[in-house]
């Protein structure tokens, strides 16, 4: 499938990409639609690229392909069919590998082809941060199979977190408390992993007091920068709602920042990272990283930022120096789920209720189905109450937004 945006009646928009750089989006749920309207509003041409018709960045986009991007050949087939300035993924199942070839053709990879190979994976980034870089994580073991789980649940003990080397948005993760937990843990985790990967991790639960996001911004022409912390609350290993600032000691958040700044050193590249972190009476603990706007962090759309999170992504892949991130008010967000299955384009009511709260707004992303705890739109809330307090109100707006 191909979208074409046409420039001028007379002529075609190939002519017009001529004049301005043009991006490659590997990935096209709500993240990417914002990383799409942030790119154009600097002018940019974007190819949104995804599995399904219809995904949100598409909507948005100047053209889209439909691909299965774990296929190598049909990434290299769009790669040379369009000779992006820029390769931008937003998604964990994608070919990473070809990226390294990518990179020796000329292409720039975001924001590096080694940051999005590793984090594209449980293990590699795990090891890197635990036994490469000395980071403070959980204990861990890896299992490619049920009796493999077996045995690294008796080396973590219990309880313990098991989650597939490769997934999104929380997919297959839980919670092994007891023996009978372990294979219905080994079933979940395989049916919630992407791609063709069939290998878990399996960590030592952390007695944490909450965990954060610290969005860091790695940056070719300026220096790293970190975003106020966000805490935020999951439920079935999904973001829920997320509030920023986090209120933390000064201590751990520099715990944090440093950490962060190993990691993304070592991976290279410039844009926007979502780092995760577990803190708790022993300390920071390490525990995931993506290279691309986080899900934690659409509180940003609330303004509590000079620029949201997409924006500094945008930047920073383009080399716009950003100076500062100053936080400028607090906020909160919480999602909107789907509670059933449906095939056809959902229908949204309530609207008008929900918009009857001050200073506060919803985004409804465009998603084309629906599934039971799917995320279909974000409440979001601002201003000088706590963040418990905007939370709160967020979750009203929230409430009164139905999908049907």
């Amino acid at each position: 499938m191909k979208k074409q945006l046409l420039i001028y009646s007379s002529g075609k928009s190939s002519y017009f990409c001529k004049m301005r750089n043009k991006i490659l989006l590997l990935g096209s749920g709500e993240l990417g639609k914002e990383v799409v309207i942030a790119m154009q509003r600097l002018g940019k041409y974007v190819i949104a690229v995804d599995n399904y018709e219809n995904a949100p960045a598409m909507q948005v986009a100047h053209e889209c392909e439909i691909i299965n991007m774990l296929d190598g050949a049909e990434l290299d087939r769009i790669v040379a069919k369009h000779k992006p300035d820029f390769i931008v993924p937003e998604v964990e199942s994608i070919r990473t590998e070809r990226f390294y070839d990518y990179e020796k053709q000329g292409f720039t990879v975001i924001p590096s082809a080694k940051a999005a190979n590793f984090t594209m994976n449980r293990k590699a980034i795990r090891d890197l941060a635990a036994i490469d870089l000395g980071v403070k994580t959980a204990k861990y073991k890896y299992a490619t199979s049920y009796q493999e789980l077996k045995e690294g649940v008796a080396f973590t003990g219990m309880p313990c977190v098991v989650k597939p080397l490769m997934s999104s948005s929380g997919k297959g993760q839980s919670v092994i408390k007891t023996e009978a937990d372990i294979e219905k843990a080994w079933n979940y985790a395989l049916e919630g992993s992407r791609g063709d990967l069939m290998e878990v991790i399996v960590e030592a639960f952390i007695d944490f007091d909450y965990e954060i996001t610290l969005l860091t911004l790695t940056q070719n022409n300026g220096n790293t920068l970190y975003c106020p912390p966000i805490g935020h609350r999951q439920e079935r290993g999904d973001y829920q709602e997320s509030w920023q600032p986090m209120a933390m000691e000064d201590v751990h958040l520099k715990t944090a920042q440093e950490m962060a700044d190993k990691v993304t050193k070592a991976l290279g590249g410039s844009g926007i990272w979502g780092v995760e972190f577990f803190v708790g009476k022993d300390g920071v603990y390490f525990s995931e990283l993506s290279p691309r706007p986080h899900d934690t962090g659409m509180v940003t759309l609330a303004g509590t930022q000079d620029f949201t999170e997409f924006e500094l992504h945008a930047r920073a892949i383009l080399g716009i120096p950003v100076l500062d991130i100053p936080l400028i008010r607090n906020g909160a967000s919480v999602v909107v789920l789907a509670n059933k299955e449906n095939n056809n384009w959902p229908a949204f009511t309530g609207l008008n209720e929900a918009a009857a709260f001050p200073n506060t707004d919803f985004k409804i992303f465009g998603k084309p189905t629906t599934r039971p705890y799917r995320r279909m739109a974000v409440a979001l809330a601002h201003g000088t109450e706590s963040t418990t307090e905007l939370v709160e109100k967020a979750k009203e707006v929230a409430a009164k937004i139905k999908v049907d």
